[in-house]
């Protein structure tokens, strides 16, 4: 199945990027059509913007030469080619090609796409020039740029995962901790393309929906509005274990839609003043409305906080663009900075309104609310990155301990949330039907 989906998404991804090639070209079976070697020169010459030489003919030698220009080229880039021959390019072995395909993939774009996000991240810079060196002083710093760039992969997959996580947070409790099992709801990238085109989705409507449709549904808008190719099928994605390699590579064509997306600084500074005044706008109104529902049972403070969750959703999206712009902090002007921090202070307040919300849940929804966090915050917290493979198993382990011991009361959470009564002695509702119905899906 993983071996199926790669060649799938690979097989798209390159013909993509065959398109812009002069002529343009395109692969119809990877594993066969790659064997000539014209195809991966084709493909690394758009990547790199250069000629590179190559034989004109088909026949054996002819193909082989061109394969061999291909891994030198790669290898002058200081890529790591572990295992990879002519001889099995040659035979169409699917695990070489699909091998040599994603250090492509990864090196071309992954890393230069997250490469823009180094400052941002705080992750190691790379000196992104890729000359062959032929000075004495090469051989020694070969050894030393292939560490730098084995813990760079590390850095980019994460930096990655991080502007990911980045989008979805805009948008409430989409979490994304990985290129797996995160996305197979479709609702990481919706909330994208949310962000990065405000209007073009219904996210509380695709909270209602299957996954299947979610995805269906992000690809589908996704290429038809971003003009980003289809990657993916649903099919992809909704299964247990969904194929980490393929999520990244069409993830990062998103990152991709987003570099895109520059306007001049001038009007992004009045983009700017606009988020600024809104920001101040809302803050006044959530602290009137925390001194007027002071006094109000709990279904009515909840009421208060949906409707103007619901409002602050809707008069955000035209600030998104800029809300979710990743400078680092010294790229920032005055005015991004002060947004930036009006931003975090306000969805703090938001937070903690939340938090205080909760704990006023009428018994006993408040142990059960109290245990859903507990459990959430450990499904979405990051294994420590240990190089220690003994001590990183104990860290595993004691977590799993913990997870065990919270799923011990699963069962009980869930008969009494089923089994609640939601009315007064005076048979009116003590909750809002709306966050029972969120616990039981949270749940």
């Amino acid at each position: 199945q993983r071996e199926f989906t790669q060649k799938k998404t690979f097989t798209s991804w390159i013909n993509s990027i065959l398109a812009k090639h002069t002529p343009p070209s395109v692969i119809s079976d990877l594993y066969t059509d790659i064997q000539q070697g014209h195809l991966l020169l084709d493909l690394l010459e758009v990547l790199s913007g250069q000629n590179l030489p190559r034989e004109k003919g088909f026949n054996t030698f002819q193909c082989r030469s061109n394969i061999e220009n291909a891994l030198t080229f790669l290898k002058s880039r200081s890529l790591k080619l572990i295992n990879i021959h002519v001889a099995d390019i040659i035979e169409g072995k699917p695990s070489i090609v699909l091998g040599l395909i994603w250090t492509i993939i990864f090196h071309f774009h992954i890393e230069e796409l997250a490469r823009t996000l180094a400052c941002t991240y705080n992750q190691p810079s790379l000196d992104c020039s890729s000359a062959v060196d032929s000075s004495p002083k090469a051989s020694r710093s070969a050894k030393k740029s292939a560490k730098i760039k084995e813990r760079w992969k590390i850095s980019a997959t994460k930096a990655l995962l991080l502007w990911a996580k980045e989008q979805c947070s805009l948008h409430g409790s989409i979490n994304v901790t990985d290129f797996k099992s995160s996305w197979r709801s479709g609702l990481p990238f919706l909330a994208i393309i949310q962000t990065l085109r405000p209007g073009l989705v219904d996210l509380e409507k695709a909270k209602a929906r299957s996954n299947k449709e979610n995805l269906k549904e992000a690809f589908r808008i996704a290429e038809l509005e971003l003009n980003i190719p289809r990657l993916l099928e649903p099919e992809d994605v909704d299964i247990m274990n969904p194929d980490e390699k393929s999520i990244m590579t069409y993830v990062a064509q998103f990152l991709q839609y987003s570099r895109n997306l520059c306007e001049s600084e001038e009007d992004m500074q009045e983009k700017v003043r606009e988020a600024v005044s809104w920001l101040a706008a809302q803050e006044k109104k959530l602290a009137k409305l925390l001194i007027d529902t002071e006094n109000e049972t709990y279904y009515q403070k909840y009421k208060e906080m949906m409707s103007f969750m619901e409002a602050f959703n809707q008069e955000k999206n035209p600030f998104l663009p800029v809300l979710s712009s990743k400078r680092s902090e010294a790229e920032l002007s005055k005015g991004q900075q002060q947004m930036r921090e009006e931003w975090d202070k306000l969805i703090s307040q938001i937070n903690k309104w939340k938090v205080k919300l909760d704990q006023m849940l009428p018994s006993p929804l408040d142990s059960i609310e109290a245990w859903l966090q507990e459990v959430e915050h450990l499904q979405a917290e990051d294994l420590p990155d240990l190089q220690d493979p003994f001590k990183a198993m104990f860290v595993f382990r004691e977590i799993i301990v913990i997870f065990k011991g919270l799923m011990d009361c699963f069962d009980s959470h869930l008969d009494t949330l089923q089994s609640f009564k939601n009315e007064d002695e005076k048979n009116m509702p003590l909750v809002l039907p709306e966050k029972l119905e969120e616990m039981k899906r949270r749940l």
